[in-house]
């Protein structure tokens, strides 16, 4: 492996004490297993600060600025990373970290799912995409699933116009199969009728709905439901996030994966103190 590094200059590249978490959660290289291979060309700290790079800043693959390994070699580990599941093991991981952490049980079983529907670049196929009328746009949808503490479980990306209900039965039953510890779901009066029942008598997963208290106007912070929403606000803080640009589906989950386990790093390399996770101190003299 080389072992000339890079000089970090863009907020999205890893410091040292978040590639120490990430480096023991990526794949072995193939030169160091029993079958063997080629050396990589390129440092694995410089793949993934170049993929949080364009996930961070929503900037065309070719337009990969020039300090980092060339387009094509950061697309392929993106994509095989991907395929393989790696991005998504890295995910459960480190929340599995952070809710340790937290004097937690590291498998949560009560969960909280929500949609956001975003615009779809020309990028985007007609046979992924679709119009949400009740939010004006034409693009994607993303359903994501977190515990109580808004720590990402699952997120899947549809068209937009896929009703919450339908895309909610694929997202429960892949639940279903990866964390069979869950129990209880909390989501919003979209995810009314017959859902609930169908959970309730194929899944053994309790399904509960928080609805918005009568006469309310505006904007309105529900119970439960606040921390899928700030999930939601957290991806958007990644500019690739605020449009839709991937061909594929999955490749959008992945860029949605990798800025939650950017929060996720940087939230875990903060220092601890005795009482729980560091503040912010405040301004002296």
């Amino acid at each position: 492996m080389p072992t000339i590094q890079r000089r970090r200059r863009y907020p999205s590249d890893t410091t040292t004490a978040e590639w120490a978490l990430l480096q023991p959660l990526l794949p072995i290289p193939a030169c160091q297993t029993k079958k063997g291979g080629r050396p990589e060309a390129h440092p694995r700290r410089e793949i993934v600060d170049a993929i949080r790079y364009i996930t961070d800043n929503g900037t065309k693959w070719r337009a990969l600025p020039a300090d980092y390994p060339p387009w094509e070699t950061v697309y392929g580990f993106f994509a095989r990373w991907n395929r393989r599941g790696v991005v998504t093991f890295i995910r459960d991981q480190l929340r599995r970290s952070l809710r340790t952490g937290l004097g937690r049980c590291p498998y949560p079983v009560t969960l909280i799912i929500d949609s956001q529907s975003v615009k779809g670049a020309s990028t985007v196929s007609r046979a992924t995409r679709g119009f949400d009328p009740a939010k004006l746009i034409n693009g994607r949808k993303r359903h994501v699933a977190v515990d109580t503490k808004g720590f990402p479980v699952m997120i899947m990306v549809t068209p937009a116009d896929m009703q919450d209900r339908d895309a909610a039965r694929e997202l429960l039953w892949r639940l279903r199969l990866t964390h069979p510890q869950i129990t209880q779901v909390w989501a919003d009066s979209a995810y009314v009728g017959q859902l609930v029942t169908w959970a309730e008598d194929f899944l053994h997963i309790t399904l509960k709905t928080v609805s918005r208290p009568k006469g309310a106007k505006g904007f309105v912070v529900l119970p439960r439901r606040w921390r899928v929403e700030r999930t939601l606000g957290w991806i958007m803080n990644a500019r690739g996030n605020a449009r839709d640009y991937e061909r594929l589906p999955q490749h959008s989950e992945a860029h949605l994966n990798w800025s939650l386990i950017t929060l996720m790093t940087r939230r875990l390399t903060r220092k601890k103190t005795a009482s729980g996770w560091a503040k912010k101190p405040k301004a002296t003299g």
